[in-house]
């Protein structure tokens, strides 16, 4: 898996204008495909007369999933130098809608190509972007008596605590970058004087 990926936080809107045409360009996180496409439709729905909304996203860490669209713009010179730009950014689980108003002048292939990708350079700039961090989810089981302190240590020094359940013996779930395991596992056996357990699980993604 990679070990980290960019995206954006969450919804947000920027507008540019090139030769009075209205480049409005709406970012969404996507953790799928289906998210994606869900999110093209509910910026078709807001915009209905739009002279064109045009989309590009990227799905996987890896940039596994990569689709553009150009809804009726010369071929290529909409969706594609969108995508471009997410890809340059090296943006992952994003998607890009540009919706544009035509201003009465026509801009050209050239124009065209520099305005859709300049409209997602522009969004991203404006709204920021989010560093997301491969991490292993694991589960420390320890006796109530300690349980309190080892929470405590946990979140005291950053450690993403996911859940904890209180049973017999009671679970944290947590999630630590690879590299940090051999060492959390030593640090957990000196809290604990050796009586807590420590399981690993899978991967996440989770944000830095």
């Amino acid at each position: 898996m990679r070990e980290q990926y960019e995206t954006v936080a969450g919804e947000s809107v920027h507008e540019t204008e090139v030769n009075r045409s209205r480049f409005i360009c709406a970012l969404a996180p996507a953790a799928t495909e289906a998210d994606a496409q869900d999110f093209l439709a509910k910026i078709r729905t807001e915009h209905p007369t739009a002279t064109h909304n045009c989309f590009a996203y990227v799905v996987g860490a890896g940039a596994e999933v990569q689709k553009a669209g150009d809804d009726g713009e010369p071929g290529g010179t909409a969706g594609l130098p969108m995508l471009q730009m997410l890809m340059r950014r090296e943006l992952r689980y994003v998607v890009a809608v540009v919706t544009r108003y035509f201003g009465g002048t026509k801009l050209g292939a050239g124009g065209l190509i520099r305005a859709y990708g300049g409209a997602v350079g522009a969004a991203l700039d404006a709204a920021g972007t989010v560093t997301r961090r491969r991490f292993r989810l694991a589960t420390v089981t320890v006796d109530h008596q300690r349980a309190g302190k080892v929470e405590n240590d946990l979140r005291a020094t950053g450690r993403d605590v996911r859940d904890v359940d209180y049973g017999a013996r009671v679970v944290i779930g947590i999630a630590l970058p690879e590299g940090e395991i051999e060492q959390f596992r030593g640090w957990l056996a000196d809290a604990t004087a050796g009586t807590a357990e420590f399981t690993l699980g899978g991967e996440t993604y989770g944000t830095v």
